[in-house]
């Protein structure tokens, strides 16, 4: 559960998985209100390399909300649908410099992150975390960049002004 002001993030790992260019990737469900009320959902799709510890990024769909009712799908690609790739969410073995592509579907989604830190302790209001990944991320279709903080063993931490408040674990 993340909060920035009354604004909430709720990322949800599913007991599902998709099938997504050829690759088997889990399906983590992001929930995003704005003063309170629904603004997106989106379903995204992950998977691991086991040998290596990276994740990958497959695709989203996109579910974009205006008083209750979905308005878009703003967003949304899958990885080998219209040109779109698979892009590198977090590396396994990150090095401060590194640079890479998170999304890679054209005129869609284009995000970039660059390593700035593998050794930041971060303090959000579930707890301070150590030893964590700072990543600044940038897009080419959009200006300005946000700092995104991953703990080990917990992920993201903080994504911009949203920060971590609570980890709850499945049933």
């Amino acid at each position: 559960h993340f909060q920035s002001g009354k604004d909430t993030l709720i990322i949800s790992v599913l007991g599902e998985t998709r099938l997504v260019d050829g690759v088997t990737t889990r399906v983590v469900e992001e929930r995003e209100t704005e003063g309170g009320k629904l603004a997106e959902i989106s379903r995204n799709y992950f998977a691991v390399d086991s040998a290596t510890g990276d994740v990958y990024y497959f695709g989203e769909d996109v579910d974009m909300y205006e008083n209750g009712k979905v308005t878009s799908h703003e967003g949304a690609w899958l990885s080998g649908v219209n040109g779109a790739k698979f892009g590198l969410l977090v590396p396994g073995a990150p090095r401060v410099g590194d640079r890479y592509y998170q999304e890679s579907a054209p005129k869609v989604a284009m995000d970039r992150a660059e390593v700035l830190s593998v050794g930041a302790e971060v303090k959000v209001p579930a707890g301070v975390f150590k030893n964590c990944l700072h990543t600044k991320e940038s897009s080419a279709l959009e200006s300005g960049s946000e700092d995104k903080f991953y703990a080990p063993g917990v992920g993201l931490i903080k994504d911009a002004d949203f920060a971590l408040v609570k980890i709850e674990k499945g049933k």
